[in-house]
């Protein structure tokens, strides 16, 4: 890391020097203002692109696996509240820098009463409001309302699969934090802050679910640790919350990062939840950039061999899914508690005094720490962060060997006389011509590649998210018809519950069951799906710059030979070849990301009054069954009918919100993300090798002008020139020096 910051560093210090260069080039009298506007362009996007370049990390793994621990550990206290509520629980967005601040996003009012709305599907009873308009938790009569209706819940209702049931505590705790929160919430979303003394408070919103259930995200700034600014830990739900949408957040929040650390507690080892969850990292297509903590609870373990023995296990467990694991194992509750000391309470101070006991288990654990930091940084840094920076390094040679070459040929021009002036003026305009046809021919050639490469695109979208065609949509529909409900267990909850409760609740575990499926099993297939189309971005447009950079070196190389002619000899010489940002740089840049993937079911309450009018039907029905003396197959028949028809129009509801969503994300995915995508990548490019002609086509009538007029002191303008000559050639001298760093650590080209 230190390393990179240096690098980094020098980069930061280089482009302010080449920006320093057009001051002095405009200090010679007569120069036009805008000389070397795009120019100083480039230099202003390369120091907003290297200041705000942010590198994510993603601490991921099961409920209870000691993810805020281990980050607490990184930054040297307690900051991120250990053992958080987990239905509630969100992404947690950790930076350092030089305050203590906590920054919590609280959702709008329609954000909180969409979410109602949403868990007020299919909701037992329908008498129980007394308004019928969009539910609105504001009124005091909809929350008094919606209190009396969740105190009839039954268990059943309350847990789902042995857990708490979601929409029950979505419900209840948006009630019960309502008058906490309800002056930190408005019609747009509100943020808050706790900073210095009052960062701890923080802590009331992610402590209490009643209240943490109103953020929609939360970033803290720590001014401890070795972290730096431009890097954001994230500390991730557990991937095996109840709640399917926690995991989508996960999956949306992956795909940003530039590494993930799983984390394995010791107490259990690696579990089927594990298991599950890393096969979806597989299939997401970012398994490549992963780390492993084995996180170890010293009270867990005999001895230093039986801990080395799940060591071992969970390694080899590992190595089944991902080949040669990178694994570390560390006791992060013990070193946070080493850094604290003296702050701990009564409780962990006696946990650190027997810890402090084990001694092999102690050294085991430093030991691994110490290998852990040494490389945590260089696995940040390595690879496309590098390649970045020498992408900015490369940008800034060329704008370097371009002010060079203006340099140069003003200082020739300012030591001949008028006439022989004239004659390299008009020998550079002639050049001008050919290099703005080429300039404008690549243009238009990059402008086809869009429209070609965008209807390729195209072709591949539309098929993969078509109903008849492709395999997602179908994959989907097929889920949701073949959902079988084993009615015969819900027989004697129909008796005692009646038919709204059973319907309700039959509706909730499908609704869950329907929601996992997304998450484990859609969300990575679409999001693998859209990595191989950015992959297919980047490889056609590289194959398009492969004919540019045989152009543009030949078009230098026989200027450089008319440049000769006229005793210019140090004129540009040949570049490295221009090459494209990598696809995640271009993101960055552009500020895009992939449209969250999280399939939001619009049920509406219609589904539950027809169910009940089917109800009615057969009630009607068994009556004249009775009086035909026709048989009846059980005393609760009609309800059972009545509650497969209800189950079979939730399904078909369901249906057509999910094909209506995918259509919506498809066109989201293709518009907004793909096809700016494309856009971004042709500019980047275009944007590349302008910088390289700039200087053929630059207008010199006006130093012309000047010299024939006698209206600029010849003597003080190569003065001038010749100090930004001996500064060009100090900067070139580093930029060499840099390459060679870069190379050393090997990114060297292809």
């Amino acid at each position: 890391m230190n390393t990179f910051k240096s690098l980094k560093k020098e980069l930061l210090q280089m482009n302010q020097d080449i920006s320093a260069l057009f001051t002095d080039a405009g200090s010679i009298t007569g120069m036009p203002d805008d000389s070397f506007a795009d120019w100083q362009k480039t230099c202003s996007t390369i120091y907003k692109q290297m200041s705000e370049q942010i590198i994510r990390v993603a601490v991921v793994g099961t409920i209870k696996s000691g993810k805020s621990s281990f980050i607490n550990s990184l930054f040297k206290g307690d900051y991120l509240k250990r053992g958080a509520g987990v239905v509630t629980s969100i992404i947690t967005r950790v930076r350092g820098g030089e305050n203590l601040k906590a920054k919590l996003w609280f959702k709008s009012w329609d954000e909180v009463n969409s979410e109602i709305d949403q868990a007020l599907a299919l909701f037992p009873s329908l008498d129980w409001r007394t308004q019928k308009n969009r539910f609105d938790i504001r009124r005091t009569g909809e929350r008094i309302d919606l209190q009396k209706a969740l105190s009839t819940l039954g268990t059943e209702h309350l847990f789902t699969n042995y857990s708490r049931n979601l929409n029950s505590v979505l419900l209840t705790s948006y009630i019960k934090g309502y008058e906490k929160v309800k002056d930190m919430i408005s019609s747009d979303r509100l943020t808050s802050y706790y900073e210095d003394n009052k960062f701890a408070e923080h802590w009331t919103f992610v402590g209490d679910g009643s209240m943490a259930i109103y953020l929609k995200d939360i970033e803290l700034e720590i001014d401890s640790g070795n972290i730096d600014s431009n890097i954001e830990i994230a500390d991730c739900q557990g991937s095996d919350s109840p709640n399917p949408l926690h995991l989508a957040m996960i999956q949306d929040y992956l795909i940003l990062t530039h590494l993930i650390i799983y984390v394995v507690s010791s107490r259990t080892g690696l579990r089927e939840a594990d298991i599950k969850f890393l096969s979806i990292i597989k299939k997401m297509g970012i398994m490549d950039n992963i780390l492993f903590i084995i996180n170890c609870d010293f009270s867990e373990h005999e001895s230093i061999n039986d801990l080395q023995v799940l060591v071992k296990k969970v390694k080899e467990e590992l190595s089944m899914i991902k080949p040669d694991p990178e694994v570390y194992s560390i006791s992060a509750l013990f070193n946070l508690f080493k850094v604290k000391n003296e702050n701990l309470s009564q409780k962990d101070s006696l946990r650190l005094a027997q810890w402090k006991k084990e001694k092999e288990l102690i050294a085991f654990s430093s030991h691994e720490t110490e290998r852990f930091e040494s490389l945590f940084y260089n696995k940040l840094t390595r690879g496309s962060h590098f390649l970045l920076l020498k992408n900015h390094l490369e940008r800034l040679s060329v704008i370097l060997s371009g002010m060079t070459h203006w340099i140069l040929v003003h200082q020739n021009i300012f030591a001949k006389d008028a006439d022989s002036a004239n004659e390299i003026i008009e020998t550079i305009k002639h050049n001008q011509i050919r290099m703005n046809k080429i300039t404008s021919m690549m243009k238009n050639t990059l402008d086809g590649s869009i429209q070609k490469i965008k209807d390729e695109l195209k072709a591949d979208i539309d098929r993969y998210f078509d109903l008849r065609s492709g395999d997602l949509l179908g994959d989907i529909v097929e889920f949701v018809r073949s959902y079988t409900v084993p009615y015969q267990n819900y027989e004697e909850n129909l008796k005692v519950a009646g038919f709204s409760n059973t319907l309700y609740l039959i509706f909730q575990e499908f609704k869950q069951a329907l929601g996992t499926y997304m998450a484990e099993t859609i969300n990575p297939e679409v999001i693998r799906f859209v990595r191989e189309k950015e992959t297919r971005i980047k490889e056609y447009f590289d194959s398009v710059n492969s004919s540019f950079d045989v152009m543009v070196q030949d078009a230098i190389v026989e200027y450089n030979k008319m440049m000769g002619n006229f005793g210019i000899n140090k004129s540009p010489k040949n570049q490295e070849r221009i090459r494209l940002l990598d696809i995640d740089s271009i993101k960055g840049i552009a500020g895009l990301a992939l449209p969250p993937a999280v399939a939001s079911m619009n049920y509406t309450a219609r589904m539950k009054t027809e169910a009940v009018i089917r109800l009615g039907f057969y009630t009607v029905l068994k009556f004249f069954k009775k009086f035909l003396k026709k048989p009846i197959r059980s005393k609760n028949e009609q309800e059972v009918l009545a509650l497969k028809d209800g189950v079979l129009r939730v399904k078909r509801e369901t249906e057509k919100s999910v094909v209506f969503h995918f259509k919506d994300y498809q066109e989201n995915i293709k518009f907004q993300y793909i096809y700016k995508l494309i856009e971004a990548a042709s500019n980047s490019l275009y944007e590349a090798l302008t910088d390289r002609f700039r200087v053929y086509v630059t207008d010199l009538s006006d130093i012309l002008e000047l010299i024939n007029n006698k209206l600029v002191d010849k003597q003080r303008a190569f003065e001038i020139l010749k100090e930004m000559e001996q500064t060009s050639l100090r900067i070139d001298e580093r930029i060499n020096i840099i390459r060679e760093k870069l190379e050393s650590i090997g990114l060297t080209d292809d």
